[in-house]
Formats: C-alpha cells, sequence, structure tokens
C-alpha cells in the first residue's frame, strides 16, 4: 500500500541510530547555503571512535559520576544542599559548557534543517494549490501551412467571456455560456522591449473559419459578429484564435480567458485599481455610480467600472473599450509597483486570484509555465505599452454593426504583423531584402471605389479546398467588407471577375486587390445590381494578391490609443 510518500528513503524514519540530523546540513562551498546530505550524518557516525561505547555501561556511569565536595569548603559554601560539583574544577565546568554549546548548537541546526524541510514541503503545497488552480483546454487551430507565419515575437490572445454559468440571475442572462465580450491580442515586440495591445470590437462582422471543439467539427460562417467566435454553436477559445489568425494575419502562441469574477478579484488581490471619470458617471445597466475624479475601485465597483458603456462617450462598445483600456494599464501599474511586488500577503492573493480565474490552453497549462511567460511579459516598460483598437467604421447594411475601415485596419495588421512598435522606441535595423518587382503592366489600376459597400462574393473553382473562404477573408482585410464566400463552382482553369452593368470600376478594383491581371475583369448579363462582383477562382489561382513589400512604418493616423504609463486618462460621459 502507497504510504504516500514519494521517497521514503529521504524521510526521517531513514535516519540510522547515532546519526545527528544536524550533520546531515553542510555548507555548500559553491553557493555559500546550507544544504541537505543524507549521507553526511552517516559518514561522521562511522568514522568516530567506537571505544568509549565499547567499554561496559556501569564503568561508564562511574566515570561519570562528579565526586562529593568536602564538607567547609568554598564548593560545599557554593552548594549548600548538598549539590555536587564536576569533577575537574574550571577547566571541566569550561569543558562541560563547550560540549553543552555545541550540542545546542548541533539542535538548533537540527531545528533549522527541519524548518526548511518543512518549507520545501510548503512550496510543493504552493506549486500543487495554484496548479490546481488552473484550468486548461487543448485548442485545435489547424496545420502550420493554414496559419500566418511563426515569429520571434510574442503573441497571445486575451478573451474576457460574458458567460453567467454560476453567477446567478445577478448579470442577466442566466446561465449564458458566454461569448468573446472583451477581445484583446497582446503583441509582444521579439526584443521584449515594447508591447501593441488591439483590442477587437465585439460587433465587428467577419468571416468565422470552420473549426473543432473536442470531436465537434463546426461549420464557418461567412460573416458573422465576431463576439460568436465564442460559445456561439458549441465554440471553443480555439475557434476564436483561429479567427483572429484568419482577420489579423498575426500568429498566436497562447490564449488566456477570464469571465466577470476575474475582475473582481484581480482589483480585489492589488487592493484597488486607480481609475478617473471626466464627469458624473450615473450607468443604471452597469450600476456605476461614479462621481467625476479619480477614484480606487475593486471587487463589484471595478466589474461595474468596465461593463459601463451607456453612460460615456457615445454609449456604445466602441467607448468602452478605452475604458477597459485604462483599467488594464492602471491595475498593469499596480502590481508592478513597490507596494505589490513587496507584500507576500498581496502577492499570495494576486496569484491564487489569478491561477483560479484564469483558463489557458494545454502549451501553458502550468504553474512553472505561466511563472516563465509573467517573466518574459514584465521584461516590457509600462510606458512602452500601448492600447489602440482596430479601426472600424458602421457597416453599411446595419448601423449597429461594424465593418473594418479600408486600409486602415490592414496597415494596423500588417505593423503588427511586422513586429512594428507604436510606441517611440528604436527599431532594429531592416535586414537587407531585395527589391520589390515592379507591378505587371496586365495588373488593372485600383480606381477609387468604396470598398467597404462592395458587395463580393467569391466562389472556389481551383479545386484546392477552403479557397473562397481565405480569399474573401483577404478581401476584407483589404476593405472589401461585404466580400463572402460562395458556394462551390465547377472546376475552372483560369480565375475571373464578373460584375454587372455600371459596377466595372468596383470589379476592377477587386481584381486589383486579388493581383489578378486586367484580363480577367469582364462585364456579365446574368448578374444584377444585387448580385454585386463576383469572383470565380480558377486553378491558375495561388494567393489573393501580393505580400506588402514593406512593413508599414507608421500607424494610420487618428487610430485610437491609450498609453500604458498615462495616469491622466479619463472616462467621458455621454455625448
Amino acid at each position: 500500500m502507497n504510504s504516500g510518500h514519494r521517497n521514503r528513503g529521504d524521510s526521517a524514519d531513514s535516519i540510522p541510530p547515532g546519526v545527528d540530523p544536524a550533520d546531515q546540513w553542510v555548507l555548500d562551498p559553491a553557493t555559500g547555503e546550507f544544504r541537505l546530505d543524507l549521507d553526511a550524518g552517516r559518514r561522521d557516525s562511522a568514522e568516530r571512535p567506537r571505544a568509549a561505547s565499547a567499554r561496559p555501561r556501569a564503568a561508564r556511569r562511574e566515570e561519570a559520576a562528579p565526586a562529593a565536595a568536602a564538607p567547609g569548603s568554598r564548593a560545599a559554601a557554593r552548594n549548600p544542599k548538598g549539590a555536587t560539583a564536576v569533577a575537574g574544577g574550571r577547566a571541566a565546568r569550561r569543558k562541560g559548557r563547550s560540549t553543552r554549546g555545541r550540542r545546542v548548537l548541533k539542535w538548533t541546526a537540527g531545528t533549522l534543517g527541519l524548518v526548511l524541510v518543512a518549507g520545501c514541503g510548503g512550496a510543493y503545497y504552493v506549486y500543487q494549490h495554484f496548479n490546481n488552480n488552473i484550468s486548461s483546454v487543448k485548442v485545435q487551430v489547424g496545420d502550420d501551412s493554414e496559419r500566418p507565419q511563426a515569429t520571434d515575437a510574442l503573441n497571445i490572445l486575451v478573451i474576457g467571456t460574458d458567460s453567467r454559468v454560476g453567477l446567478g440571475r445577478e448579470y442577466g442572462d442566466e446561465g449564458s455560456a458566454g461569448h468573446a465580450d472583451t477581445t484583446l491580442l497582446f503583441h509582444i515586440s521579439k526584443d521584449r522591449s515594447n508591447a501593441t495591445v488591439l483590442s477587437i470590437p465585439r460587433d465587428l462582422m467577419v468571416p468565422i473559419p470552420e473549426c473543432k471543439s473536442g470531436d465537434k467539427t463546426i461549420p464557418g460562417e461567412t460573416r458573422a459578429m465576431f463576439n460568436t467566435s465564442l460559445g456561439q454553436n458549441g465554440r471553443d477559445p480555439g475557434c476564436t484564435w483561429k479567427t483572429v489568425e484568419k482577420l489579423t494575419g498575426v500568429r498566436i502562441n497562447h490564449f488566456m480567458m477570464v469571465n466577470f469574477e476575474a475582475v473582481k478579484t484581480l482589483s480585489t488581490a492589488v487592493g484597488g485599481v486607480e481609475v478617473c471619470a471626466a464627469t458624473d458617471i450615473n450607468d443604471p445597466y452597469s450600476h456605476l455610480k461614479m462621481t467625476a475624479g479619480r477614484h480606487v475601485v475593486q471587487g463589484e465597483e471595478a466589474l461595474a467600472f468596465v461593463r459601463t458603456r451607456h453612460a460615456v462617450g457615445f454609449g456604445g462598445d466602441l467607448t468602452r473599450i478605452p475604458l477597459q483600456q485604462q483599467f488594464i494599464s492602471s491595475m498593469i501599474r499596480k502590481m508592478k509597483s513597490s507596494d505589490t511586488l513587496t507584500s507576500p500577503t498581496k502577492l499570495w492573493d494576486l496569484a491564487d486570484a489569478a491561477t483560479k480565474a484564469l483558463t489557458v490552453d494545454d502549451g501553458i497549462g502550468s504553474v512553472n509555465k505561466l511563472k516563465d511567460l509573467a517573466l518574459d511579459i514584465s521584461r516590457v516598460d509600462t510606458k512602452n505599452i500601448t492600447f489602440t483598437t482596430v479601426p472600424v467604421i458602421d457597416d453599411p447594411t446595419n448601423k449597429d454593426r461594424l465593418v473594418l475601415k479600408p486600409n486602415d485596419a490592414q496597415q494596423l495588421f500588417a505593423m503588427i504583423a511586422g513586429d512594428r512598435s507604436l510606441t517611440d522606441v528604436p527599431e532594429p535595423a531592416p535586414s537587407a531584402s531585395p527589391e520589390p518587382a515592379a507591378p505587371s503592366s496586365s495588373a488593372p489600376a485600383a480606381p477609387q471605389v468604396d470598398a467597404a459597400g462592395v458587395k463580393v462574393t467569391v466562389r472556389n473553382g481551383s479545386g484546392a479546398s477552403g479557397q473562397a473562404l481565405k480569399t474573401a477573408t483577404a478581401l476584407q482585410g483589404k476593405g472589401f467588407a461585404l466580400a463572402v464566400a460562395g458556394n462551390n463552382a465547377e472546376s475552372a482553369a483560369t480565375s475571373t471577375v464578373t460584375y454587372p452593368a455600371g459596377h466595372e470600376d468596383e470589379a476592377q478594383a477587386v481584381a486589383a486587390a486579388l493581383g489578378l491581371p486586367a484580363t480577367a475583369v469582364e462585364a456579365s448579363s446574368k448578374l444584377g445590381a444585387k448580385d454585386g462582383v463576383v469572383v470565380l477562382l480558377g486553378k491558375d489561382f495561388t494567393a489573393a494578391g501580393a505580400a506588402p513589400s514593406a512593413v508599414p512604418t507608421e500607424a494610420p493616423k487618428d487610430i485610437q490609443r491609450v498609453q500604458a504609463d498615462d495616469t491622466n486618462v479619463c472616462a467621458s460621459k455621454a455625448k
């Protein structure tokens, strides 16, 4: 029967008779610290002279018995009740004190050894405690050939789910499995000098690729709200992961998911997070009541602050995002402050709250792996962390939804994928690369059209699976927000872009975005204005346009930003 000890040979039961536990703690000259050497006591015990122990016990008692003090002597005067004196006088007494001193020192060291052993057991307990807190999920994100190129940068997808499971009716929608309510892509540069945190609005209309959750295959959608990439039809975080990779062209390394409780417990663990309101806020939906000025929030009030949107800005998700960025920035500052780092209680509470709150991918599903990741991320100076939001515009077909802002969104995605910082830090010298080839004279010039309003249907006749969805996604990244994947077509040798009467410029713009020649563009009497432009991918189609010749050096104008070290960011009242 297993006793529960992994190595009983190292337990106290295995210490042989005559071995002092103190002798098993030896000074390591390499480190200057004491370490446990289980053989040291045994060696010392074996090397001790055995003459004394071999003598008869009676003889040893006789030798040890002290001589009585003679009546009237100074020794007797010092011992009026007849106490015995140590034989041998002052020298023997000094020897006795020295022996007792060594014995006390040994047992003190032995006690210290037991404390250290107990400490090691405590460390194991702590490790197990935090390890058991963590929930991990094995995600399936497809083959490397289907994913963006891997780099030395670190990209972590952070998903805030609005799941109400286990929360009762306190936050509405009782029992809701939760969608991707708040999503941030943390990009940490390969030299760890800076980071960009990209917020992805939940109402953004995007293509959601086919994905797998366990043994279940969940069909993709050509156009759906981003937040349904999680929870809808049983989608797990791996589906959101794939959606973000397809949308941005950025290779993700890990994901972390948190729920409502995480905001409450983490903010409480650090002793509160400072936030700022430009004016009084009274939001009956999130239950936030806050006067203008600075406040330290935690628990329920912290959750109300990051959830509020009806009483700030324009009253929507886009005005809630900067509040969340303000809160996260302030929490990062608080976590890195000496007030937190020097408090064992706060560090314990923070680690306990964080590990309980997190659901992560199995690649970082242990305390040691999370610790290594945290140490890597902590190298980034707070002043070099920039928060921003995907550039978007109102959906032309639904004012309550959003689509990518043409050109600006693709420009920002390219900067992140190319490890270009939004913070003013020294950039690494660019590596030498050949001059980009001049564009083919057969490729049409891109007419100036409102790409966001162009309806495009992509059909696949190339024989290669998944090309229609990939191409529609690429077109969306280039500003054609209404591009969707249609039904597969019969096999075609060449690619074509057909259009109804009066829509030639739009068709040419689509062809230019795909890198198709001018000869691929042709009118079709079978198409009406409601059909829009139709792309048929043939066997000659290889990719949706050429990759950009260089990473953009500047961010799009007027993009929303929050610097993590800015303590003066305040929430504004609804306008």
